[in-house]
């Protein structure tokens, strides 16, 4: 059963799909099997591994057409890493998921068999706290926070970890943050009381 880790920021640019990928690419090199998913309707994760978004079945398809996941694996050209991939189509996601019972549950549900096949499954989420989003905290057992070490950034995180810990309370009690400890150093806690007092 795989390991799920979502690469989580609702802020953009900071690093999501570039630790995703890598992430992805170094436990394959370390010998596992890994499967990158991409929740992101820019695609970005889907292109930077050499897949064109707009030809490649995939996350969409799954959603609207109810393709079996199977069907949308694509391999990579590292040996056991893999990808379903994404397209701009997913945005419609979004919209398409507000009438769905237990809409927070859709991508579990997906993942349900392909994870048995995997020992990692690495979630690149988009740069929002939407539905979207939901489903990747929803089926993740750990999340990943890259941040940028600026004073906005840590604004935004606070507004994350408020979204996580809902998540946590009513929908997936057992999601963890991954180095949690690192993201409360004295020296940031001062920093940002320092910052609001000026």
């Amino acid at each position: 059963m795989a390991h799920i880790i979502s690469l989580v920021n609702q802020k953009g640019g900071v690093g999501k799909t570039t630790t995703a990928v890598n992430l992805g690419a170094f436990l394959a090199d370390l010998g596992k099997f890994v499967l990158l998913l991409d929740l992101d309707p820019q695609a970005n994760a889907t292109s930077g591994m050499g897949i064109n978004p707009n030809t490649a079945n995939g996350l969409y398809q799954i959603l609207s057409e109810k393709i079996n996941p199977k069907d949308t694996i694509q391999r990579t050209n590292m040996t056991g890493y893999d990808i379903i991939p994404s397209s701009s189509a997913l945005a419609g996601a979004r919209v398409e998921l507000l009438d769905v019972d237990d809409r927070e549950y859709v991508l579990k549900n997906i993942l349900a068999d392909v994870r048995t096949l995997y020992d990692y499954v690495i979630i690149d989420c988009p740069p929002s706290l939407d539905i979207l989003t939901v489903n990747g905290l929803a089926v993740s057992d750990s999340v990943i926070i890259p941040v940028q070490s600026e004073y906005y950034a840590l604004e935004g995180l606070g507004q994350l970890l408020e979204t996580m810990e809902l998540v946590k309370e009513g929908i997936n009690p057992s999601l963890d943050i991954m180095g949690q400890s690192s993201l409360y150093t004295t020296s940031e806690t001062n920093f940002v009381e320092r910052w609001q007092k000026n």
